[in-house]
């Protein structure tokens, strides 16, 4: 009994607040928490045939993109078959097999060791901080000053030297 007086309670309190009928008086403008809602639109509403005009947009803000042979392109024929070349040209290939996957096997442990140090509570924000540290610590080392970059510049030649064999 006491949940149909309620509910009766309530739809007495919605029922003031919206007319029944169209022939109805509405009720003085009062406040109410609910929004108002506009009438539903039927499916017909909108027909399939409905054609949307695109804005225009001035002409100087339009890129085309072109091919020309004088912008660089890559020739993938061209670079196939030097790459085939070179290939052909090495002595110790399963060296060179051995050595490139080495690198991935590197690539990829140093991506689980990176992730084991993230997942460790503080260790991202300290190693971040000697990264910093570092970075400032190098800046004013090496580039800050005229004869340092000149050092740096030096100790990058002679380090290309060096791999390549020429030193």
């Amino acid at each position: 009994m006491a949940a149909a007086s309620t509910s009766m309670a309530a739809t007495a309190v919605f029922a003031s607040r919206f007319p029944l009928s169209s022939t109805t008086k509405a009720a003085p403008a009062r406040c109410s928490a609910l929004p108002y809602l506009p009438p539903r639109l039927s499916a017909t509403a909108f027909p399939s045939s409905l054609k949307f005009a695109v804005p225009k947009r001035s002409s100087l803000l339009q890129v085309k993109a072109s091919s020309s042979e004088e912008s660089g392109a890559v020739d993938t024929s061209e670079l196939l078959t030097d790459l085939k070349e070179k290939w052909d040209a090495l002595d110790n290939k399963s060296t060179v097999i051995v050595y490139g996957g080495g690198a991935i096997v590197a690539v990829w442990l140093s991506s689980v060791v990176v992730g084991a140090i993230n997942s460790v509570p503080l260790l991202p924000k300290i190693m971040e901080l000697v990264g910093l540290g570092y970075t400032g610590w190098f800046v004013y080392r090496y580039l800050l000053f005229k004869s340092s970059r000149k050092e740096l510049a030096e100790d990058i030649e002679q380090l290309k030297k060096k791999i390549a064999g020429t030193e």
